[in-house]
């Protein structure tokens, strides 16, 4: 594992204020899980790119997100999330805060000046990029370059499915997807796996014979239905590939638990499942980081973060998509147990360059609420709050995502 980066806050950090969320805003953060903008999303007309899992790009075997339904829309428009996130957005523009005024401003901006106002507004060291999440209907990850410095994730069934279309044999698909894995990219900072979607996180293992005879299976149905992994021995056998050559390269694999769009199964998500990998000695090289914080399993995602020392908690998602008093009832839950060493700071930004802000902002206004309590109750003391709030907005991605220098 990684040694961990001592306590370097920029110039000008008050430690005394630091725990205010004011001064937090002075620790440029890094974003460790976030799925690329829409090219075309300024035009829309409604904010529905901002809306909680509301566009569910891998239902019914879709390869791009299909447009909401009404019913969608009028829900969504109700959640305390929206309502926070359009004052918080017309703060930013600056504009009247009501949708239709919003819309059109974002309009007039345009795409490159809405993400630059959004992304410089964030203060971000550096964004990590999942462009796995339909690709085809997304900007390139290069292209956030332009605006903060970008690494990529790399979404292993997404690189599974590109292979499935190409390769008739199985041998030579699972020696492309290792080659592919086997140095990883240099831009490449992360595997992830969404294997919670597709078939739970109670993965088990498979011999190779099983996972040739399922991709066998899936190269006999038609193209259409295969393009989208959901086998659970061939999901499972390569969750394990990955987890092997990330081990060789000490290269952290995030995975999806907790919450999600419709198509996942929640009682698969629970973090629990995953004790056979975190027990294997083989594996325990490669940093694991749990995704979305668990939700609702937060409790257990900490006490993993607790007890196993490759496990990082990353509570993005629900901050910002959940209320205030559920973002900070998550963290409060995290560090009941977790080590602040383990928690990493995200958005889950995706779609819109908004949820950038609404994540950066709302994460350390929790973040300076929590750490209050905390010295408060007496569990920590002000200087021990502002080692706690710079490691999880900062040092912690470093440590966990350090590979490859921003």
């Amino acid at each position: 594992m990684r040694c961990a980066r001592s306590f370097e806050p920029k110039p000008g950090f008050s430690p005394r204020l630091s725990i205010m969320s004011e001064i937090l805003w002075e620790a440029p953060a890094f974003f460790n899980l976030t799925t690329p903008e829409k090219g075309s999303f300024y035009i829309l007309y409604d904010l529905s790119d901002c809306l909680p899992m509301v566009e569910a790009g891998e239902l019914h075997d879709r390869k791009t997100p299909e447009p909401l339904n009404d019913a969608q829309v009028k829900y969504a428009r109700h959640s305390l999330f929206f309502h926070r996130s359009l004052r918080d957005i017309a703060a930013v523009l600056p504009c009247e805060a009501s949708e239709a005024v919003v819309v059109a401003r974002r309009g007039e901006l345009g795409l490159d000046a809405l993400a630059a106002r959004f992304l410089q507004a964030s203060n971000l060291a550096a964004v990590y990029l999942d462009d796995g999440f339909s690709p085809e209907a997304v900007l390139p990850w290069e292209w956030h370059g332009r605006f903060v410095p970008v690494r990529r994730i790399l979404r292993i069934e997404h690189l599974a499915e590109k292979l499935l279309e190409t390769e008739v044999k199985f041998d030579l698909f699972l020696e492309k997807f290792r080659r592919h894995l086997d140095p990883p990219p240099s831009e490449v900072v992360a595997l992830k796996s969404i294997a919670a979607y597709r078939s739970g996180l109670n993965i088990s293992p498979v011999s190779v014979i099983q996972a040739r005879t399922r991709f066998n299976d899936l190269k006999e149905q038609p193209a259409i239905s295969a393009r989208r992994l959901a086998a659970k021995p061939l999901i499972d056998f390569l969750v394990m590939e990955s987890l092997t050559l990330a081990a060789k390269h000490q290269l952290p694999v995030q995975l999806h638990t907790g919450l999600g769009d419709p198509d996942l199964d929640l009682r698969e998500a629970n973090p629990l499942h995953l004790r056979y990998l975190l027990e294997a000695p083989e594996w325990r090289e490669a940093p694991i980081v749990l995704l979305h914080a668990g939700y609702p399993f937060v409790r257990e995602a900490g006490y993993l973060a607790a007890v196993y020392p490759q496990v990082y908690v990353d509570f993005g998602l629900t901050v910002p998509f959940v209320s205030i008093a559920g973002m900070q009832s998550v963290l409060r839950q995290l560090l009941e147990l977790a080590p602040t060493t383990k928690l990493l700071f995200s958005s889950d930004a995706h779609q819109s360059p908004e949820l950038f802000y609404l994540g950066a902002k709302w994460g350390r206004e929790v973040l300076a609420q929590v750490l209050r309590e905390a010295v408060r109750d007496g569990d920590l003391v002000a200087g021990e709050a502002d080692v706690a709030a710079w490691r999880i907005l900062h040092d912690n991605a470093l440590e966990c995502y350090g590979r490859t220098p921003v």
